[in-house]
């Protein structure tokens, strides 16, 4: 401890206060309260639980692998974490659970329901493709 009762190292012991991802802080270390409105954030897992029940193909790569290194799944999509998701054949009813980690990518048949960080609803779509 220094002279003034306090640690040299500056803490006082107490712990810092719980912060809110995103919320901003004054130079004083308090929190100060945000209005800001309650969305998913854009990660995979989310973008996939807006879309549940939709039908999409799902590409996977399983790198030294001997016997099949890529793979294509199509199903229902019924369930998603963040390491997985679980899907269903609508002919036979068999799910599959799949690894996030060998996840390469994804198309849909139908438009997705979107969410980003700022936006609320799907923006406007723009087609104009050449």
């Amino acid at each position: 401890m220094n002279g003034g009762g306090m640690p040299a190292s500056g803490y006082m012991g107490s712990m810092p206060p719980q912060v809110t991802s995103g919320s901003p802080m004054t130079p004083t270390g308090s929190v100060m309260p945000t209005t800001a409105p309650a969305f998913e954030q854009s990660y995979i897992e989310n973008i996939f639980r807006l879309n549940l029940g939709k039908i999409g193909t799902f590409y996977f790569t399983y790198e030294n692998n001997k016997d099949w290194n890529a793979k294509v799944y199509k199903g229902v999509l019924e369930a998603a974490g963040r390491d997985h998701i679980i899907i269903s054949d609508p002919a036979t009813g068999q799910r599959t659970v799949l690894l996030m980690i060998y996840f390469d990518y994804a198309t849909f048949d139908e438009p997705l329901t979107y969410q980003y960080p700022g936006v609320i609803g799907n923006p406007p779509v723009a087609r104009n493709f050449r």
